[in-house]
């Protein structure tokens, strides 16, 4: 579990990293390039947010800021500083003016470390962009873990510079790590250093972390979850069902090596499980058509949930670069949801 830092003030204790890697590593997840050309792209929420800061998403509740939204009649009691005077004098009645409140973003990242997001079958020299063959453990395959965390550090690093607020989850079985969401400076250092932690050897549990997460959050925030979901499809609709059910808008990522995708496996050779599920020799040539339709089957599966509840779905493939697909995404988003705004 992870380790809490008490404060003098009687304030909620904060939650901090066990271990915290180097800044370095954060060349190893984003490419300068990259960060470039997501650094021009915005991720909004789609459902209405709450925040506590100003910001640039609109806000559930009437308030006093810049934009007009609409008049309403004033009754005994109202501010009448907010008289719209002109209208009276049309009119002769009182209204007051009415505004949108702006609010931030509070942008929650869970990203799975567990058994199976240590796979990876590309190399680390092609995949990490900045000349290294090797990753900090000494691993020379670039992980499912790693692309994960890549995608996460995109997408707060984007949020961040929008002044929104981000946090970050890892998980397995249960949650391992968390920083509370906030977009003070030094925020994406902490989430890199929390995110150049090793996975670890144990089965994902997604219907027991979404609901330790929910019970953490204290407003409507945005949920992105990188995974490859290795789990009852079932449980996964669970897990999704209730972040709907309490108000938050979701992104699902499923990260994908390609050897999973197309099982090109051609020599019989024991495999190992990752997640304690032990060897098991077979002939992959046997078994490829049946594993490709089981794949298939449940990615389809997941999409048909996640869509179905009104979130956003993407598969991303580790032999892919990040900033082409992400960013693709990421604007399809947005100009998909600026055009449900204007009808």
């Amino acid at each position: 579990m992870p380790e809490e830092r008490s404060t003098s003030d009687g304030a909620e204790p904060s939650v901090v990293p066990s271990r915290a890697g180097s800044m370095g590593d954060a060349q190893l997840y984003l490419h300068p390039q990259t960060l470039s050309r997501l650094g021009t792209l915005e991720l909004r929420a789609k459902h209405i947010v709450e925040g506590v800061m100003s910001g640039q998403h609109r806000s559930p509740y009437q308030g006093y800021s810049v934009e007009f939204a609409q008049h309403r009649p004033y009754v005994q009691g109202d501010d009448i500083r907010h008289l719209d005077w002109k209208v009276y004098g049309r009119t002769d009645k009182l209204h007051l003016k009415q505004y949108q409140q702006e609010t931030n973003l509070d942008l929650v990242l869970l990203v799975d470390c567990s058994g199976s997001m240590r796979y990876g079958s590309r190399s680390f020299a092609e995949a990490s962009g900045v000349g290294r063959t090797r990753s900090p453990d000494g691993r020379e395959n670039w992980s499912k873990y790693d692309h994960a965390t890549a995608v996460a550090a995109a997408m707060s690093y984007i949020c961040l510079r929008q002044g929104d607020r981000v946090g970050l989850v890892t998980f397995a079985d249960e949650v391992k790590r968390i920083l509370k969401q906030s977009s003070a400076p030094g925020t994406w250092r902490q989430i890199v250093s929390t995110l150049s932690m090793n996975p670890v050897e144990q089965s994902t549990d997604i219907v027991r972390v979404i609901d330790q997460v929910l019970g953490r959050l204290t407003n409507r925030c945005l949920l992105v979850i990188l995974s490859d979901l290795f789990e009852d499809a079932a449980r996964v609709r669970q897990a999704l069902s209730r972040i709907r059910y309490r108000g938050h808008d979701c992104i699902i990522v499923e990260v994908l090596d390609q050897a999973e995708r197309d099982f090109s496996l051609r020599d019989e050779a024991p495999l190992q499980g990752l997640e304690g599920e032990g060897l098991l020799k077979i002939d992959p040539r046997a078994i490829r058509g049946e594993y490709l339709a089981a794949l298939n089957a449940h990615l389809q599966e997941v999409e048909r949930s996640a869509r179905g509840l009104g979130f956003d779905y993407m598969v991303i493939n580790t032999h892919d670069w990040l900033g082409p697909p992400l960013s693709a995404f990421l604007a399809f988003r947005h100009a998909r949801m600026k055009l449900k705004k204007s009808t």
